[in-house]
């Protein structure tokens, strides 16, 4: 008797079954969340001026397109995605400038002729952090483990993504940093020490435990 073997259709379904329920609503919540980025930076880049953002935006956007795809991937398979996920890399790292200057206030657009870097790198940012959070929180819940490790290795490139946004604003005074007075600080930083040598844990009192 012949052997029959297995629908390539059939044993490729039962390979990207592999996910739980409460995974499935969540990474649908992840790569359409993914898709509202990539499509947010779209419009924005018609509205940026500055040559270094306009750099930011570009770059942030191939990265995420490139970890929406391998996640889709990975998702829609199951399994290990045919490429490696990649690290971002702030390109231009400076220290940040603390304190604050004056600046004009702050009001909302009268008319999309208001719309400026300062309020682009804003909502870039504010978009990067959100997903950033989305990603962290979804990892943890992920069964799957090459979605899992795919989702917790964006966590910290889209963290590097946001603090390259954040020291672009800072560089142009659209985020300023305040500090407490020296001796304030100095008292917040003497809040907490080191624990000193092994603490005395309590002995487990379930019934048959030898002590």
């Amino acid at each position: 008797m012949q052997q029959q073997t297995p629908n390539n259709s059939m044993t490729q379904g039962m390979q990207n079954m592999n996910h739980g329920g409460h995974e499935l609503f969540d990474l649908h919540e992840v790569l359409a969340c993914t898709i509202n980025v990539l499509d947010q930076f779209m419009i924005f880049r018609q509205f940026v001026q500055d040559n270094e953002l306009l750099d930011i935006l570009d770059r942030q956007y191939n990265f995420t397109l490139f970890h929406y795809n391998i996640t889709a991937e990975c998702f829609a398979t199951g399994q290990k995605p045919s490429q490696e996920t990649e690290t971002y890399m702030i390109r231009n790292l400076s220290q940040p400038i603390y304190g604050i200057k004056p600046t004009q206030p702050k009001k909302p657009n009268q008319s999309l002729a208001d719309v400026k870097d300062a309020g682009i790198s804003a909502h870039m940012l504010g978009l990067v952090k959100s997903h950033a959070a989305l990603l962290t929180m979804t990892s943890v819940e992920v069964t799957n483990p090459a979605v899992r490790r795919v989702l917790a290795s964006q966590v910290q490139n889209f963290i590097e993504m946001a603090y390259e946004i954040f020291l672009y604003q800072n560089r142009n005074a659209y985020y300023q940093v305040p500090q407490l007075e020296a001796s304030d600080m100095q008292k917040m930083l003497n809040t907490f020490v080191p624990a000193q040598g092994m603490p005395q844990m309590p002995p487990n009192n379930r019934p048959g435990t030898v002590h």
